[in-house]
């Protein structure tokens, strides 16, 4: 399944790859001029024949309790950047906030943190 057009190589195309990290399986969405190899499972390296590094992990966001969905990585490929809710359990209390997130080639993703 693709899921739109590289924002970083001209003939690229995002697609969706199921991986096994740590046990837990999870979908990267990789261009389709990236090729990534690993050997234990958890470090992964692109392989020498590629010719674009772009990837964003389904749960690069998980540390703020958000995993990427299809509709929202094409979004993030349309538009760039896309306002996201998240949840904070700060003092024992959930409280949702709204952060923009933007791509970033080296990260794949990065939330704005100020206004």
């Amino acid at each position: 399944m693709t899921l739109g057009k590289c924002p970083y190589c001209e003939d690229g195309m995002i697609e969706v790859r199921d991986k096994e990290v740590r046990g837990k399986k999870v979908k990267l969405y990789a261009c389709s001029n990236a090729h990534w190899m690993t050997e234990d499972g958890e470090m992964f390296e692109l392989t020498s024949d590629a010719t674009c590094d772009f990837r964003i992990w389904q749960n690069s966001l998980a540390k703020y309790g958000k995993w990427l969905s299809y509709k929202e990585v094409r979004t993030l490929l349309e538009d760039g950047n896309i306002e996201l809710e998240f949840v904070s359990k700060k003092y024992g209390k959930k409280i949702p906030y709204t952060k923009q997130v933007i791509l970033d080639q080296e990260y794949g993703v990065s939330i704005l943190w100020s206004d």
